[in-house]
Parts: C-alpha cells; structure tokens; sequence
C-alpha cells in the first residue's frame, strides 16, 4: 500500500492546519485539561483519516476472462436496465457503486482493452446515491472496449462531498487490468454501463472491491 500522490498537499496543508491550531489551542489554554485531550484525539482522527483516504492498495488482479471487475471500492446501490444516452444512445444493465469516506477511492479499469472514449460533465453535486445524480452531478466518463469488442462505459460521479474528479486517461490509451485511471475525492459514486447480454455477478447491498470483485460476466 502507499499514499496516492493526488493526496500529498492535501495532507501537508491538514498538517499545517492541525499544527497551527495545536498552538493556539496551548497559547489562548496553557494548563491542560479535559478540552486538550478531546482536541488531540479529534485532531488525530482527522490527520489519519485524511492519509487512510489517499490510501492505495495494491491488489493482484485474478486472471480470468470474459468478465468486468469492480473499478472502486463499496457498496452496490443500483442494479437494473436503463437507456444510456451519452454513448450508447440504447438500453444497457447499470451497475452502480457508491463510495463511503471510509473506502478507497482509487478507480481502476474494468477491463483490459482500450480506452475508446472520455468526457468530462459539469454539473451539480447532489447526493452520490440520489437516483438523477448519474445524469445531473459532475461526472466523467470513460468507455473501455475489449479486443472482442464488448464496451463497458465507467462514470465517475461527484457527490455532495466529492469536488474534484481526476481522471488519468485519454481516447486512444490502452487499458490495462491493475492500473488506475482516476480518483474522487471525498464521496462519490462509480456507474458501470454494461452488455444487455452480460451476467450481473453482484446484487444491491454487496459490498465490492476495485480489482478484485467481478461484476459481471460476458458471453463468450
């Protein structure tokens, strides 16, 4: 595991905040008190929820075939056929994962392939788990299509804490099982637009995790 490198000023300026305020706190209250150790500990749980939520696992990806893993840790809130009408135009089985603070935020390609299409949507910031938060809420999208030609759209979705999406890939990238290709900062939800011919291999309320849990299998 190791620090993201999207987290290194965001930790340094927590660092800073907490240090300054540690200070004033000694300054405007010299004898210690019960006060002091509440604002230790809430000092504390901050600074190591702020490295923990950089954090990045690595996770060895199994080898199998014909399948799409989850690309972000959490829990499946959304499983149904919907029409897709940013690059599909057509119905396809959605798949969603919403991402708690406490869950890694790493996402990483669903499958190996190409990267055949991404865009990045302004808008809102509804709750990640509110049902016009994948069509309303700043989002970003990515397509990856396999060398059978099977394509599998990935949407980064902001959610009421989640103001900044990073994506890493372009048109024309390759894709490959085990490497990211974006983060999202504090809450948010991942969309997996798949084949209305695949297998869902999860179910509402499961709790996933970005390379290691299949989502779905395709017809071969």
């Amino acid at each position: 595991m190791h620090i993201h490198r999207e987290g290194f000023l965001i930790i340094g300026l927590t660092t800073i905040v907490i240090a300054i305020l540690v200070g004033i706190v000694n300054f405007l209250f010299p004898i210690p008190n019960i006060f002091h150790f509440v604002f230790y500990i809430l000092s504390a749980a901050i600074f190591i929820w702020t490295i923990s939520f950089f954090r990045v696992p690595h996770r060895a990806v199994p080898n199998l075939k014909d399948v799409a893993y989850s690309s972000a840790d959490g829990t499946v809130v959304v499983v149904e056929e919907v029409y897709e009408p940013e690059y599909f135009e057509g119905k396809r089985i959605q798949v969603s994962v919403f991402m708690s603070p406490f869950n890694v935020h790493v996402n990483w390609y669903p499958m190996e392939g190409e990267v055949v299409y991404t865009k990045y949507h302004p808008g809102k910031f509804l709750i990640a788990n509110h049902p016009k938060s994948s069509t309303e809420n700043e989002r970003n999208t990515i397509v990856v299509k396999d060398k059978s030609g099977r394509e599998v759209l990935v949407r980064q979705i902001a959610g009421m804490m989640a103001r900044r999406i990073i994506c890493f890939t372009k048109a024309g990238d390759p894709a490959a099982l085990g490497e990211e290709f974006g983060l999202i900062r504090f809450g948010s939800r991942v969309d997996f637009f798949l084949p209305l011919d695949a297998e869902v291999s999860v179910k509402l309320g499961e709790s996933v995790k970005g390379n290691k849990t299949v989502i779905a299998r395709f017809q071969k």
